[in-house]
């Protein structure tokens, strides 16, 4: 394998979105049973900014090809600490991956993983799908991004492009309730077939869930019995 090819100095980067805050921690509301003072933290939740054109050696032959072939599927392209991510439409994305592993200028081979994120405070697309794609040909990495509604969580797979999405779409779907249409077996993979709720999401509850085959009872982090010390 060669090595990677080495980028141009990068141009600077935009100054981060504010998405939202977290306040406390672990559930904890600073109220009378909260001693530890993590219920009083707050914390702003940024991600980087959208970059302008050019990114910056190969970045831009990836960037020009794309929208080439999709040109309205980019809503926004980051450049971050020297890594590239294209936030694009949820509707094209079998379309797209087929693109990006079958053109012999691209040739991103293999899909390295498939990760949800929730946002609860960007309304309308609440849900995040992220894949990291790998081109063993040319030695180069990119990152797709792609999002839905929390009230419409569908979202095309990728499966009859890359078969390993598979186990990592079936976990994203079991611990964020994204549905992959067009996936052979949408089914639990970690959780119980039976499990009620999408334990990743931000607003799953912390605590207080009966344990399978004990019928013991977690309480909520500021009702254990070190916080009531």
């Amino acid at each position: 394998m060669t090595a990677p090819e080495k980028l141009p100095e990068p141009t600077p980067e935009a100054t981060a979105n504010l998405v939202g805050r977290r306040t406390g921690l672990f559930g904890a509301d600073g109220g009378s049973t909260e001693v530890t003072g993590f219920g009083v933290m707050s914390q702003a939740v940024e991600l980087p900014a959208p970059s302008q054109p050019p990114y910056g050696g190969w970045f831009d032959l990836v960037a020009r090809r794309v929208r080439g072939r999709f040109p309205a599927a980019i809503t926004q392209v980051v450049v971050y600490r020297g890594e590239i991510t294209f936030h694009v439409e949820r509707r094209v994305l079998p379309e797209l991956v087929k693109l990006l592993r079958d053109d012999d200028t691209l040739r991103f081979e293999a899909l390295m993983s498939v990760s949800g994120v929730h946002y609860p405070d960007q309304l309308g697309r609440e849900l995040h799908v992220v894949y990291e794609l790998l081109s063993m040909t040319h030695n180069r990495r990119i990152r797709l991004e792609t999002s839905c509604p929390i009230g419409d969580p569908h979202i095309p797979s990728i499966v009859a492009t890359y078969p390993m999405a598979d186990y990592d779409e079936r976990e994203t779907w079991d611990m964020f309730g994204i549905v992959f249409d067009g996936h052979p077996g949408l089914t639990r993979i970690l959780m119980p077939d039976d499990w009620v709720g999408h334990p990743q999401r931000k607003d799953y509850p912390l605590g207080g869930i009966p344990l399978e085959f004990k019928g013991a009872i977690v309480p909520p982090v500021d009702e254990r019995e070190g916080a009531r010390r």
